[in-house]
């Protein structure tokens, strides 16, 4: 029984789903070169998230777009967060979260923990973990739907992003929900 960090990925994006990783650390044996996945490159995080599958308890939870247009996008953060941690092969005993919300309902005691992702090596190894799952799905889904450049700018709102949304329209990945993909789709702001 451990303490899982958990992280999320994915919260600003105008479309794609949101993922959120839990990871419980094995006290000795860690990776080296854990810190905020914002802050290591594509490849430092793809080796990192290897190494950390490789040694530790990884669970993975996704709210896909339509949840999150449903539910809006901190309860579906919480959603993946909550499925993040069911996904774990072993309850954790605690979590520790980043950020200063964490869902109500987890099934242990849970630690808001602001900028926890920079300095608490379980939050890290989440951090990564989330980041490389969902830039792995905009990658997918970017050969899904051609045109928006989803590989490049994960859905975030670009000017490359704001071009093609302009030109094609939302497509079943948008957030409906948010300003800019409604307005695209000539929905009321």
């Amino acid at each position: 029984m451990g303490i899982c960090g958990i992280d999320e990925a994915g919260r600003g994006p105008w479309a794609g789903p949101v993922v959120a990783a839990a990871v419980i650390l094995p006290e000795k044996g860690r990776p080296k070169g854990l810190a905020d996945s914002k802050q290591l490159s594509a490849e430092a995080r793809d080796e990192l998230a290897a190494a950390i599958r490789a040694c530790a308890i990884v669970g993975v939870g996704v709210a896909e777009p339509d949840e999150i247009d449903q539910i809006n996008i901190l309860q579906a953060t919480y959603m993946a967060m909550r499925r993040a941690v069911a996904a774990l092969s072993q309850a954790p005993v605690a979590a520790l979260i980043d950020g200063n919300s964490a869902p109500p309902d987890l099934p242990c005691p849970v630690e808001t923990i602001i900028d926890g992702d920079a300095y608490v090596a379980s939050i890290s190894a989440a951090s990564i973990i989330a980041k490389v799952e969902r830039d792995r799905m905009m990658g997918a889904l970017c050969a899904q739907f051609p045109g928006y450049g989803f590989s490049k700018h994960k859905g975030y709102g670009t000017p490359e992003h704001q071009k093609a949304l302009a030109e094609l329209g939302p497509c079943a990945i948008h957030r409906r929900s948010f300003k800019p993909v409604r307005l695209a789709a000539g929905l009321a702001a």
